[in-house]
């Protein structure tokens, strides 16, 4: 970890007992542009580090889990609050440090809820990925104040005014930059010049100082300028601003920062601050962004609140002696301390030791079953520290010891990641885990062998495929065993018909004269659902079959319950052997949304796949549209990979099931050799 020992204010959480006093804000960009790295220049700038950490060296305070520190990457969501004095109190920024990786996005996600605010962070040496510009769109839906960071300005291939042109391709024409980057001779990044101000912020020596900019460089910043105090007008509320400007009147720097400010607040204006987290330049500027333009939870409306069965309830404020409303953003599991929840509180305080009601619904399919519980809260802290999913997986216990610990694992992964689901697999007999994607799976196998002590097998997925019959076939099933004293005896012949699809099974009685005692009819359907659930070639459940009971022989002593369930199973293997029968699969109806550019990539993949586009459709005016196709499963086990590859990232989409049909002959006779 970063060193702390020398700062009196190090590792100790900041309070702020006023709302208006609280700043949350969520860093939201791509793996590798550099977010931990400036928690911890903004950790070292406000006094909570006296040395930077470094995410190679495993000592950053947002990295802390064994996995990240081995991947050098995010892959938890960390709370990281900071204290920012001003002259009229400290404001107490709450930083939400979120994964970049998209296997990850159930924490990014909980970062943008719990979050009044977000810093876009974006590499100057990389284009802006698919997932970041959608997460834009979702702040965009909601209105959430935003402002994009640009880092890594140091690297020889970049160039300030692209990077600006990329973001306004991507984020629209009002992300524009409020400070212009002063770079020294080797191309390091160590100042800032302001373009409302007309200042030249210089950190060349550790420190920040201000000094007026020259004649030569405000002439060389004066369209940048313009353009951005134009930007600023275009969002006043003072609709007569525009035309003292042009007209020439001097105009008081302060109309424009409030201006400024309130746009930002408002979610409708976007600042671009170049900064360089290595050597702290540009941190001033932003906390300065942060604690000024970012709404504090008292400009954040407060959920509404519902009963059980969905009735509304009375509408509640940001008022700390309210009734408590409160969400649980995440939960994590501590082998020594047990649950420890990250909360945020729209209404109400939450003292330690006191008795709070916990409503859980809407998310069994998650594998969190509703919940309505008392729970005693335990001890409070603040600490320096830590959508459809995409792939699965199926896990079994290495040794028989794990087996009994497997289970306790897997539900504390349930209960501390909101994006896992659990799914016991009735047909396939295996324990799948549903998770975002490969490195997400890594992560979680790596917590249940090193946090939990459970050592698994990651195995391969079975498609939960059936077996019917193709045409009609008879079955002989004799089952006789003499062997001295009660013997057993049942003969039964069947006849075996296919039916339509989703028909299931029928089982008719058409034996005459008794040659099958009425008693032991039931016997006979017995072993033949028996069977079916056994299949009959590849060990797959029969369905959509009709089988007719003609004919049969009993012994008065011998025959009995058993004996005819075991003819009937084995009338019906007889029958697979004279008949001709399929394999059938589930087919899923995929619906895809994507960028238009990636549209004939998506549709050109499906007919890979064995699958029939059914459509497509514009999605809204954001240039993306909706490819619909029906696809078998066996070709979409890890489609999520797949469409993040061909889409760049800019792909989602749902599955359903929609039925079973027939597997085409060559890729059934493969299935068949596999088993």
């Amino acid at each position: 970890m970063a060193d702390k020992s020398n700062n009196p204010n190090a590792g100790r959480a900041p309070e702020a007992d006023q709302p208006g006093k609280i700043r949350n804000v969520v860093l939201v960009g791509h793996t590798g542009c550099g977010k931990t790295t400036l928690v911890e220049s903004l950790l070292l700038a406000t006094g909570n580090l006296t040395r930077l950490g470094r995410v190679e060296d495993g000592t950053t305070v947002s990295d802390f889990d064994e996995a990240e520190i081995r991947q050098q990457r995010s892959v938890n969501l960390s709370l990281e609050p900071i204290l920012v004095q001003q002259p009229d109190g400290a404001i107490k920024v709450n930083l939400l440090d979120t994964p970049g990786y998209a296997d990850f996005v159930g924490d990014l996600r909980a970062g943008l809820r719990a979050a009044d605010a977000a810093l876009f962070v974006i590499s100057a040496a990389e284009d802006i990925d698919g997932t970041t510009k959608m997460l834009w769109d979702e702040c965009a839906a909601v209105q959430m104040p935003r402002a994009v960071i640009v880092t890594k300005l140091d690297n020889g291939r970049t160039d300030f005014d692209g990077v600006i042109a990329m973001c306004q391709d991507a984020f629209g024409d009002n992300v524009l930059p409020a400070y212009l980057p002063r770079l020294a001779p080797d191309g390091m990044q160590t100042g800032l010049v302001g373009l409302l101000s007309q200042c030249v912020y210089d950190y060349s020596t550790g420190k920040r100082t201000a000094a007026p900019a020259d004649d030569d460089l405000k002439m060389e910043i004066e369209d940048q300028r313009n353009a951005f105090i134009e930007g600023i007008i275009a969002e006043s509320e003072d609709e007569t601003l525009m035309d003292r400007y042009l007209g020439g009147e001097d105009i008081d720097l302060k109309v424009f920062i409030d201006d400024l400010e309130t746009a930002v607040a408002r979610g409708s204006f976007y600042p671009v601050l170049p900064v360089n987290p290595m050597n702290g330049v540009g941190m001033t500027e932003l906390l300065e962004v942060m604690t000024e333009a970012f709404p504090s939870p008292l400009e954040h409306r407060v959920p509404t609140v519902t009963t059980i069965d969905g009735q509304p309830g009375p509408e509640l404020t940001c008022d700390p002696n309210g009734p408590l409303v409160a969400e649980v953003v995440k939960t994590t599991s501590d082998p020594y301390v047990g649950k420890i929840s990250l909360v945020r509180i729209f209404s109400g305080t939450i003292v330690a030791d006191a008795t709070v009601h916990v409503s859980g619904h809407f998310l069994s399919d998650r594998g969190h079953d509703d919940h309505d519980a008392d729970e005693k809260i335990g001890a409070l802290t603040c600490p320096l520290g830590k959508t459809q999913r995409a792939i699965q997986s199926a896990v079994a216990a290495h040794s028989k010891a794990d087996e009994d610990k497997l289970s306790q694992g897997l539900n504390r992964l349930l209960a501390e990641d909101p994006t896992l689901r659990l799914e016991h697999n009735a047909d396939t007999h295996q324990l799948v885990l549903w998770c975002m994607g490969e490195a997400h799976l890594d992560v979680l196998l790596d917590r249940l062998t090193n946090r939990y002590g459970v050592a698994v097998d990651s195995v391969p997925v079975k498609v939960a495929l059936r077996e019917t019959f193709s045409s009609k076939g008879e079955g002989h099933g004799r089952h006789v065993k003499q062997s001295g004293g009660h013997g057993q005896y049942a003969v039964c012949d069947i006849t075996v018909e296919p039916l339509p699809s989703g028909s299931g099974f029928e089982f008719v009685d058409k034996v005459v004269g008794g040659a099958v005692p009425r008693q032991f009819i039931p016997s006979v359907e017995k072993g033949v659902r028996a069977q079916m659930e056994r299949g009959v070639i590849a060990g797959y459940a029969v369905q959509d079959i009709r089988v007719t009971l003609h004919d049969g022989k009993a012994h008065s002593v011998d025959s009995s319950d058993m004996a005819f369930q075991t003819a009937g199973a084995l009338a019906l293997k007889d029958a697979a052997e004279k008949a001709q029968v399929s394999l059938l699969e589930p087919v899923d109806e995929v619906a895809v949304i994507v960028a238009d550019d990636y549209v004939g990539a998506i549709m050109g993949d499906f007919s890979t796949r064995r699958g029939r586009v059914l459509g497509s459709e514009p999605v809204g005016t954001s240039g993306r549209t909706k490819v619909m196709a029906e696809v078998p499963q066996i070709e979409i086990c890890r489609y999520a990979v797949d469409l993040r590859s061909l889409s760049h990232g800019t792909g989602t989409f749902s599955r359903r099931y929609v039925r079973h049909e027939p597997m085409p002959s060559h890729v059934a006779e493969k299935v068949r050799a596999e088993e």
